[in-house]
């Protein structure tokens, strides 16, 4: 049965969210535990924590088991950084046995609750709308269970929901113990269950473990509930994507694409342009403002923020930058970087951490700019790399500038004053400063100060030998 979700915001009293992290992945072939793999630039587990959280319940549990303290401490770091303001209790699976050993470990927890949601750390696709329309439903239908499920167009490697004639859930048959008509059957279970902890309690205390593995599995205590004559029911998820879980990194890529879909689909409903969503990657926490422009080949990662009215791409990657008003970026790579309104950078230009550029400034092709600024309409048109250094506005770099920050042994500052120009193919040995309206001559190896207004050149006499 499905029924539409109820819009709401108040707190579900007596419900707790149970998740389950507890799994090795060995399908991930990886050191790396399975809930801390990166999607869209958060780890798996950030987006069931994100639900948990939305749901507004009287505790979260999360179940930990492989590598637990890295696992721990990473949700507890993203649970902070995101203000994410629900108790959270870590429960340690001592062994793998299962998910319903993983439940039955956190029974001391879900004794506290009446009603307890459980869902798996690996889902990241579910979403607020149908995990509140699940406990609703849950809780209008009298239900001492419902699961989440989906009709799937190919349910391969998923268990298959048999159902009673009037709807309710009979049980779940594992695909490799499906007969060929169970087989057939598309709707699956996908791992998020709302549970009347009583019930969920006395049950676990009665699965046996079976398998060549010796697992306890959840979907039994669905049975042995029904047996008892509780009834067991199921909400059928409207988006059959929400259900899908990542065990393999084959499923992790599959989760990216959803992902990036949804975050495109997002950034275009608020009236910004992407050409091609298809060759275009952006990242959860990304935003970009109204009638900006992204040409095909864009990475925007991390908490990237782009004004209005700017043309980003073709082929840029900008991570956790901001870039202003009207600026255009062509071919750059930008990471940890400000780039202010009206600004120009490209095409081939890589700005590096601690860079402010702008506003009005152009940065030009084949240029590196590292820990520096660059002031209110100064150019550094082509082929120069600047760090560690202050240009003040109005100054222009000439072609082949290099500041010669690092001594071996530390990096000094360079400072260029307003209006000052730069001739091509300069050397500036930090520390050194460039007066106001002073000019250098190219070629020079400037290793001292050069005054204001001034002309300084610093090369050997030209000679002739035949």
């Amino acid at each position: 049965m499905k029924r539409m979700a109820k819009k709401g915001t108040g707190k579900l009293e007596g419900l707790c969210v149970l998740v389950l992290a507890a799994g090795e992945g060995t399908r991930m072939e990886s050191s790396l535990p399975k809930v801390l793999h990166p999607a869209g630039g958060k780890p798996l587990v950030y987006y069931i924590l994100r639900l948990a959280n939305a749901l507004k319940p009287s505790g979260i549990g999360i179940v930990v088991g492989h590598q637990a303290d890295d696992v721990q401490k990473q949700t507890q770091d993203t649970a902070r950084s995101h203000a994410f303001n629900r108790p959270l209790t870590f429960i340690r699976q001592k062994s793998p046995t299962g998910s319903g050993g993983a439940v039955l470990e956190a029974v001391p927890f879900l004794k506290k609750f009446q009603t307890a949601v459980v869902i798996c750390g690996d889902t990241p696709l579910l979403t607020y709308e149908t995990l509140y329309a699940l406990v609703n439903y849950h809780r209008e239908q009298k239900c001492q269970v419902t699961l989440l499920t989906a009709k799937l167009a190919n349910p391969r490697g998923y268990g298959r929901i048999i159902r009673s004639p009037l709807g309710d859930v009979v049980k779940i048959v594992e695909e490799s113990e499906a007969s060929p008509k169970e087989a057939a059957i598309n709707e699956v279970n996908s791992g998020a269950y709302c549970f009347e902890t009583q019930l969920l309690m006395d049950a676990l205390k009665e699965i046996k473990p079976t398998g060549p593995k010796r697992e306890q599995y959840l979907t039994h205590a669905l049975e042995l509930i029904r047996s008892k004559g509780g009834r067991v029911t199921a909400f059928m998820s409207s988006t059959p994507e929400e259900v899908l879980g990542v065990n393999s990194r084959i499923q992790l890529s599959q989760v990216e694409r959803v992902l990036n879909r949804r975050a495109l689909d997002r950034l275009m409903l608020s009236g910004v342009t992407v050409v091609d969503p298809s060759h275009t990657y952006v990242d959860t926490d990304v935003e970009v403002e109204r009638d900006t422009i992204i040409q095909p080949g864009v990475v925007l990662k991390g908490k990237t923020k782009i004004g209005r009215e700017c043309k980003i791409g073709p082929y840029s990657y900008l991570e956790d930058t901001q870039v202003g008003n009207n600026c255009e970026l062509r071919f750059t790579q930008a990471v940890a970087v400000r780039i202010l309104e009206k600004s120009t950078v490209g095409p081939f230009a890589n700005l590096r951490a601690g860079t402010v550029v702008g506003p009005r400034a152009k940065i030009g092709n084949f240029t590196e700019i590292k820990a520096s600024r660059i002031g209110f309409g100064s150019k550094v048109p082509h082929l120069s790399y600047i760090g560690d250094t202050d240009i003040a506005e109005d100054v222009n770099v000439g072609a082949g500038t290099i500041t010669c920050n690092f001594n071996g042994e530390t990096k000094n500052k360079t400072v260029i004053r307003a209006k000052a120009f730069i001739g091509s193919n300069v050397n500036l040995v930090a520390p050194v400063t460039v007066g106001r309206g002073a000019k250098i001559g190219a070629g020079s190896t400037i290793t001292e100060d050069v005054p204001d207004g001034v002309l300084a050149i610093a090369r050997a006499r030209q000679v002739n030998k035949s």
